[in-house]
């Protein structure tokens, strides 16, 4: 795995290897891994110890210290006389070694019963990964649906330091009825962020993606985006109410819609049709010319340009190209943001082709769209599915007028834009159907990262 440099990667591995230590003397060794700042603090109080001692003795002017020191001297001189200094002193230093042991792990166990009384997992491998994450590059992930969900949760492995930067143009389903009713943002993809965010990520996600069946006014809404409405209303913004809910389920990172502007995204289409509605634009089913929203230059959300202007590394998409990554990128001021951004910046292309969206695009194709939509180039690479899946597969998905992106390599060098090909995908063995695998995409997209980050600080990468 890949952080920030190879001595985080070190400590990283250094950690890792601890954690297989069997027994209670692993688990007391563990504390002592690199990363956890354990070791400052024991030496730390160890001082205290000691000059607490020395105040005392200062205090009482010696003469209770002068006996003790007398009375073991003593006993040291008899223990010697009976036992050579060769055997005395090792036991002695054995037997001191083992009451600090087991006062520690005494404490240790006093601790761990109190915080996590009903998990297996020790405090110490929690604080080992919770130091390791924290460490992890800052990274800022652009898109919506279910490719940025799917993302996010192979990312969380490697950072907590994980930024999403969220459409906010849904107006179908579930968040297109909350959005009428009620008003606000479009809770959607918002709400697939944080499940997937979550330290119990399959249980908030089954909750979140729970729908109820019947009930006046329920039925067809999901159980996440009324969590999330009712949020905004408690707490009179949405921005509060997307921070409040990922402390309430332990989100790692954070995720912050692209603006809070009541975005609705209209589409021309080269038969010379405008499409009003980010689910009409997909349906309507005619080849996209462009795409742009009403209000035209939504503010951004000040916090996604901090997001943004710290960043270790910057990801567009995976997601639906028209209706989840460009989104986004009408906002002018994220487009701004990550042009000045000379860190690692990479899109995320898609596996499959998507029917009204994306029919017969090239990865070219692609990457054109997204420079039209920004008017500059944003990006530095492009990360492209280099296996075709399978025949079955393929099969599924020509019934639905669907084909894998074509990789047009001519193209992408006249355009100037680096191909970067591995294997992301997951295969559904039922369905036949194609997914990013959010492991994977990850491991790649670190290992991208990485390599990128040594080419351009050596010296740092050396050390």
């Amino acid at each position: 795995m890949l952080m920030g440099s190879p001595k985080q990667t070190i400590t990283s591995y250094k950690g890792k290897s601890l954690q297989h230590l069997p027994g209670r003397l692993g688990r007391s060794i563990r504390w002592l891994s690199p990363g956890l700042s354990i070791k400052r603090w024991l030496f730390l109080s160890a001082i205290g110890v000691l000059l607490t001692s020395l105040g005392l003795a200062i205090l009482v002017r010696l003469t209770p210290i002068f006996y003790v020191i007398q009375f073991l001297e003593s006993a040291l001189r008899f223990f010697a006389q009976v036992l050579p200094r060769q055997i005395s002193g090792p036991l002695v230093i054995v037997l001191g070694l083992f009451l600090v042991w087991w006062g520690q792990t005494r404490t240790l166990g006093s601790i761990t019963e109190v915080l996590i009384p009903d998990s297996q997992e020790e405090v110490v491998d929690r604080l080992l990964v919770h130091r390791r994450l924290n460490r992890g590059p800052k990274i800022v992930v652009v898109g919506g649906g279910t490719g940025l969900s799917t993302l996010l949760r192979g990312l969380k492995s490697y950072s907590s330091n994980i930024t999403a930067i969220v459409t906010v143009a849904d107006d179908g389903g579930s968040s297109g009825r909350l959005r009428r009713e009620i008003g606000g943002l479009p809770p959607g993809d918002l709400r697939n962020c944080i499940a997937a965010l979550a330290d119990q990520e399959k249980l908030i996600t089954a909750l979140f993606q729970y729908r109820f069946k019947a009930g006046d006014g329920l039925a067809g809404h999901s159980f996440g985006n009324l969590f999330l409405t009712a949020m905004s209303e408690i707490t009179d913004s949405w921005e509060q109410a997307i921070a409040a809910s990922s402390q309430v389920l332990a989100v790692r990172g954070q995720v912050l819609p692209a603006t809070l502007s009541d975005v609705s995204l209209w589409a021309d289409l080269e038969d010379g049709r405008c499409i009003e509605g980010e689910s009409n634009i997909t349906a309507a089913g005619g080849r996209i010319i462009r795409v742009g929203c009403t209000p035209e230059r939504p503010p951004a959300l000040p916090k996604a340009i901090r997001a943004i202007i710290d960043a270790d590394l910057i990801i567009l998409g995976p997601g639906s190209l028209y209706t989840s990554v460009v989104p986004n990128l009408l906002v002018p001021e994220i487009v701004e943001a990550i042009a000045r951004r000379t860190v690692p910046r990479i899109y995320v292309c898609n596996i499959m082709s998507q029917p009204g969206e994306t029919d017969g695009y090239t990865v070219a194709d692609h990457i054109k769209a997204l420079d039209a939509a920004c008017g500059k180039r944003v990006f530095d690479a492009v990360l492209v599915q280099k296996k075709l899946p399978s025949s079955m597969a393929l099969a599924r998905y020509m019934q639905e007028n669907a084909h894998p992106i074509v990789i047009d390599r001519e193209m992408l060098m006249r355009l100037g834009c680096r191909v970067i090909l591995a294997n992301v995908m997951d295969e559904d063995q039922n369905t036949k159907y194609v997914r990013h695998s959010p492991e994977r995409l990850a491991r790649v997209l670190l290992r991208w990262y990485g390599r990128v980050n040594r080419m351009e600080h050596p010296t740092h990468a050396s050390r």
